[in-house]
């Protein structure tokens, strides 16, 4: 069915059910009718909102000579890759939802990495059977995945792209070339992780003295620039064979000692085109990524069951049902998600399982757990019966915060929302091409189970480890498309980007304003508040929660749409930024 006239059933069903819970809180109660700036027969306004300024500009320069969102995703990420390799990079993968304007369709493109078919589920057990530390798996040599980044720019550029493949790298080479000033936030984690100096790849990084280059200074990486020429030249197939294969493959086996990842499963790589998941929430349309993102699934959740406790406002002004909710959809999430293809039964296939997992009667039932004081046990809920929830345990994953995100709109009304990572800061630590390599596979739980109970995110032969990254697409009424966001943050990407929406969908303020406030977010079970925040950390307390402190730093890139104008945002916690049309000219 048209994402359009499924969106409008969806929606017009919803509001009749449940217009008794509706309130006056949500920004706006009329629809989009036009979008701002909107006479069809003029350009409509581009933008893009990301992680640092010369991505930013990257694919500025792009849209401005008639590229497609599609087209400036190519430079951001490449050039993302360069200044910021810490958090994402084309040795790594992501998650991109691309809303096309002609169709009025909305894409879920799966990017993530795959692991090698060598990987078996006990391949991060010690010799005693139990897990092993996660910074040793991360250094193991077990823990990178195919890349799928590589892969996705250029499948989303085959089917919405405008220019020339080769002339949207112009950028990153320049830059790697001739050079680019050391931003503050990879001055930071260099520092952190002071033997990357030794690391074929990452020497490049450090001054004689073997400090970290100063912030400011000039960094060239002539090895990326290399391995961008050769991409530019021959496409996505000249990194999945060839030199560029070749060396990722050498660098992982030298690491692991075996014959962990082959070309073999790098011509097995494919994107992979999914069904996006959405729902309505209070007059809006919220979309996400489905599985092996659990980030979709998590926000929504999240998003249905605080709405249905009848929580009037922002999070901040109803701190228990925003932290019960969080809570619940986290136990759901650590018990059912993960690839798609160990997500199911013989009775239950994923994708039923996903919709029972976001089913509003279910969540109706989840919600009326809550009241005015924290439940003392969380358990996961049974969506889909009592046998799916006892037959499978937690997952044991532990992500670390880094990735990034970007938010890009183009001339013609094309949107992508696209989260991309190397798991932790700087990946597994080692390099090819010039390339930070992800540790992707750490993100799979390292116990795989017990007792003959599996866990749905156990490692195994060419799956793909569950993922926070939680790109969003919201769209109004009747089905316009009305803002575009996402974060970086590890497991708390999801709380990251439901306390923003939820601040704006449910308190009616912007979401450039919602940003600034103090994060809560409570990813492992303990409830996070953001560094500073005394008074909410003290309310929190007093309700009956454990509470700790700590600085929390979330990246939203991205923008809102609606009848009052183009509200543009990037996160004040990152070196981000934000470019339209209207600057550019």
């Amino acid at each position: 069915m048209d994402r359009r006239l499924a969106l409008a059933a969806i929606t017009t069903a919803f509001l009749a059910a449940c217009s008794d819970t509706a309130t006056d809180s949500a920004p706006t109660d009329a629809p989009l009718e036009a979008l701002p700036g909107g006479d069809e027969s003029q350009p409509l306004p581009w933008i893009v909102s990301a992680a640092h300024p010369l991505a930013v500009e990257a694919g500025a320069e792009v849209l401005a000579r008639g590229g497609t969102a599609a087209d400036a995703a190519v430079a951001v990420q490449a050039v993302l890759s360069l200044v910021e390799p810490q958090s994402s990079g084309l040795g790594g993968g992501a998650f991109m939802l691309f809303y096309e304007a002609e169709t009025g369709d909305l894409h879920a493109y799966d990017g993530r990495e795959m692991a090698p078919a060598s990987i078996t589920p006990d391949v991060f057990l010690t010799e005693d059977g139990t897990a092993m530390a996660f910074f040793d798996a991360v250094r193991s040599g077990f823990s990178t995945g195919v890349p799928g980044a590589v892969a996705l720019l250029e499948f989303a550029h085959q089917r919405h792209g405008k220019l020339e493949w080769a002339s949207l790298f112009d950028a990153p080479i320049r830059l790697a070339s001739d050079g680019f000033p050391m931003p503050q936030r990879m001055h930071y984690w260099v520092g952190r992780f002071p033997h990357l100096r030794l690391e074929d790849g990452g020497e490049i990084y450090y001054g004689d003295d073997g400090k970290p280059i100063a912030i400011g200074e000039t960094i060239t990486n002539t090895a990326f620039a290399d391995s961008a020429t050769t991409i530019a030249q021959g496409g996505a197939a000249a990194f999945y064979e060839g030199p560029i294969a070749d060396a990722i493959i050498a660098r992982v086996n030298s690491q692991s000692g075996n014959e962990t990842m082959t070309l073999d499963d790098f011509a097995a790589y494919e994107v992979v085109d999914r069904e996006p998941i959405c729902r309505p929430v209070k007059t809006f349309e919220v979309c996400s990524m489905p599985p092996p993102s659990s980030g979709g699934v998590t926000l929504l959740q999240i998003l249905q069951i605080y709405e249905q406790t009848g929580a009037d406002g922002s999070p901040k002004n109803n701190l228990v049902p925003y932290v019960e909710a969080t809570r619940l959809a986290y136990a759901d999430r650590s018990r059912y998600l993960g690839d798609p293809i160990s997500m199911g039964t013989d009775d239950l296939s994923a994708e039923d399982l996903t919709d029972a997992l976001i089913d509003r009667s279910y969540l109706k039932d989840r919600a009326e757990l809550i009241g005015p004081s924290p439940l003392k046990d969380v358990e996961p809920g049974a969506p889909a019966g009592p046998a799916i929830k006892e037959g499978r345990l937690d997952d044991h994953s532990y992500e670390v915060p880094a990735t990034s995100h970007f938010s890009i709109r183009d001339a013609d009304g094309n949107i992508i929302s696209m989260t991309a990572t190397v798991e932790m800061p700087f990946g597994s630590q080692m390099f090819a091409g010039g390339m930070v390599l992800n540790n992707q596979l750490t993100d799979f739980s390292r116990d795989p189970g017990r007792d003959g109970k599996p866990i749905a995110n156990a490692p195994g032969p060419r799956k793909r480890p569950m993922s926070s990254m939680t790109p969003v697409v919201v769209f109004d009424a009747e089905g316009v498309p009305y803002a575009a966001t996402g974060s970086p943050g590890g497991p708390a990407i999801i709380g990251y980007v439901a306390k923003t929406l939820m601040a704006h969908v449910f308190g009616g303020e912007k979401i450039s304003d919602a940003i600034k406030q103090p994060h809560v977010v409570v990813p492992r079970g303990k409830v996070l508040v953001e560094e500073g925040a005394d008074g909410l950390a003290t309310e929190l307390v007093a309700a009956g929660y454990e509470v700790s402190t700590t600085p929390l730093t979330s990246g939203v890139h991205g923008f809102v749409l609606s009848p009052d104008g183009v509200d543009t945002f990037a996160d004040h916690r990152r070196e981000g930024s934000v470019i339209t049309s209207d600057d550019w000219q």
